[in-house]
C-alpha cells in the first residue's frame, strides 16, 4: 500500500481512563512509535467499557484514518469486552489460537508457576477471532489482533460482512492489550515491522529548540516576524511547560534527507533569535542537557534537597548512564537533617530560617564536602497548600549553586499547586546549574 500521508487514530478503552484513576500513557508511546516511522495521528479518542460507545469509536475513527490503534479490554474479567466486540464488528467468530494457548500455559506453568489448575477465563485468552492476524504476546497472556481490509475477488464488489460495521476496503485496525509494558512490546515487536511492510511512509521529521527563562508569549513576539516566512508545509508549535517553552519545526516529505535539508536553514535562524534563552537544540531534558555538559567537563556533581524531597535526584538518576556524574544527594527535609549532615549552622536556621540565601548557601557547602563532587545544588522552600507567613508566602523557594570557589543563589516566588510548584522548583534549580556549569570555564 502507497499513501503520500499515512494517518492514524488511538482508541484506548476503559472507566479508569474517564474518571483519571489511570493516567493514559500508552496513547504518548504510541503516538511516539507511529511518529517515527511517517504515520502522524489525527486523533486520539478515550471510551469507557460500554459497548455502544467502543462500537460508534471504530465507527467514527475508521472513517479517519489509515490506521486505527486501539488499546486495552483484552483481559479476562467481565469488564473486557474489547474482543468479543471486535469479533462481531469484523462478522468472525472466536476460535482457541493453538500458539496462543500453549503460551498461556507456558506462562502460568513455568514463568508465573502457579500451582493447581488453570482458570477457565485464563484459557479463554487464548481465543480470538478467525478473520484476524494474531500477534504474538510474549510479555503476557492477552494477544494482540490485526484486521486488514477484506481483499475482494476479481470482478466481485468489496466484502460486507452481515453482522459486521467493517465496510470492505478501509482502515487497518489493530488491537493491542491495554498494560504498558505489554502493549510497548507488541508496538515494537509485531505492530511497527508489519506497518512498515504494509505502507511507503513519507518522512516527518521534527526540529526542537528548548528555550528558558522566558514566557511564550514573549517568544512569540520575538518571532512574530519569522512565522510569516515559514512555508505552509512547516508549522512552528509552541509547547510551554512549568518555566520552560519548547519551539518545534514540523515538516515532512518523500525522504528524510529532502526534508531536513529544507528545514535546516529555518531552524538556524530560529536558533539565532532565541539564543538568549536557549538551552539546547535537542528535544531532550535539563537533566540530559547537564549530564552531558558534565562528561564534557569530566566533574561530578551531587544535590542536597529540602522542599523537592528528593525529586531533582529522580530526574537525573532517570537518565541511564547518569552513575558517571552524578554521586548522590542528601534530602534534607528536616532542621537536624540540615544541621547533623549538612552542616548547617543552628544559628542560620533559628535567625534566617530554613528558607532562605544562607541556608542554601549552606547546605551547598555541606553537599560539596559531605558528596565530595564538583558542584552542588541545593533547594528549600515552601510547597503548600499551608505553612507559608506574610513573610515567606507558600512558593517561596530559595535555591543555589556552587563549587568549592563560589556559591550563587537565587530566590523564587511561585504561585501553583504543591506539585507544580515542586516541579517548577526542580526545572529552575537544573537550569540554574546549568548556568553556573557553562559559566565556571
Amino acid at each position: 500500500m502507497s499513501l503520500s500521508s499515512v494517518t492514524a487514530s488511538i482508541i484506548t478503552i476503559g472507566d479508569e481512563l474517564l474518571i483519571g484513576q489511570t493516567v493514559d500513557t500508552n496513547s504518548a508511546f504510541i503516538a511516539q512509535e507511529l511518529n517515527k516511522i511517517g504515520v502522524w495521528v489525527k486523533r486520539r479518542v478515550a471510551v469507557g467499557d460500554v459497548y455502544d460507545d467502543i462500537w460508534q469509536a471504530l465507527d467514527e475513527e475508521g472513517k479517519q484514518a489509515d490506521i486505527v490503534i486501539i488499546t486495552g479490554g483484552l483481559g479476562p474479567t467481565a469488564d473486557d469486552i474489547t474482543k468479543p466486540l471486535l469479533c462481531t464488528y469484523f462478522g468472525g467468530k472466536l476460535v482457541v489460537n493453538e500458539k496462543v494457548l500453549e503460551h498461556v500455559k507456558y506462562l502460568f506453568e513455568v514463568i508465573f508457576r502457579r500451582t493447581g489448575p488453570m482458570l477457565e477465563r485464563n484459557l479463554k485468552q487464548a481465543e480470538v477471532p478467525d478473520n484476524c492476524i494474531v500477534l504474538h504476546n510474549k510479555r503476557g497472556t492477552a494477544p494482540g489482533m490485526w484486521f486488514s481490509p477484506p481483499t475482494p475477488q476479481q470482478g466481485e464488489a468489496p466484502l460486507n460482512p452481515p453482522q459486521g460495521g467493517f465496510r470492505g476496503a478501509g482502515p487497518i485496525f489493530i488491537s493491542l492489550p491495554g498494560v504498558p509494558h505489554e502493549m510497548k512490546g507488541l508496538m515494537i515487536d509485531e505492530v511497527i515491522p508489519r506497518l512498515l511492510k504494509e505502507f511507503i511512509m513519507p518522512a516527518i521529521v521534527h526540529r526542537t529548540a528548548f528555550t528558558a527563562g522566558q514566557g511564550e508569549s514573549m517568544l512569540a513576539e520575538l518571532l512574530k516576524d519569522f512565522e510569516p516566512t515559514l512555508p505552509a508545509h512547516i508549522k512552528l508549535a509552541y509547547l510551554p511547560n512549568y518555566g520552560m517553552v519548547k519551539l518545534r519545526l514540523t515538516s515532512q516529505g518523500d525522504t528524510k534527507e529532502e526534508v531536513e535539508k529544507e528545514l535546516t536553514p529555518y531552524f538556524e535562524k530560529l536558533q539565532e533569535l532565541v539564543k538568549e534563552f536557549l538551552v539546547t537544540n535537542e528535544d531532550v531534558g535539563l537533566e540530559v542537557v547537564i549530564g552531558n555538559l558534565l562528561k564534557a567537563k569530566g566533574k561530578t556533581m551531587g544535590t542536597a534537597e529540602s522542599c523537592t524531597g528528593g525529586y531533582i535526584a529522580h530526574l537525573i538518576t532517570s537518565i541511564p548512564g547518569s552513575s558517571a556524574y552524578y554521586k548522590g544527594s542528601v534530602i534534607g527535609y528536616a532542621y537536624e537533617v540540615k544541621e547533623n549532615v549538612l552542616g548547617v549552622k543552628h544559628e542560620t536556621l533559628e535567625t534566617a530560617g530554613a528558607v532562605s540565601a544562607e541556608t542554601v548557601k549552606q547546605m551547598v557547602q555541606g553537599a560539596l564536602t559531605v558528596l565530595d563532587v564538583d558542584y552542588a545544588l541545593a533547594v528549600s522552600g515552601i510547597m503548600g497548600p499551608d505553612g507559608g507567613t506574610a513573610e515567606k508566602p507558600v512558593g517561596t523557594v530559595w535555591m543555589a549553586v556552587g563549587n568549592k570557589e563560589k556559591v550563587d543563589t537565587l530566590k523564587l516566588n511561585l504561585r501553583f499547586d504543591r506539585q507544580r510548584n515542586i516541579s517548577m522548583t526542580a526545572g529552575y534549580a537544573l537550569n540554574f546549574l546549568r548556568k553556573f556549569i557553562l559559566a565556571d570555564s
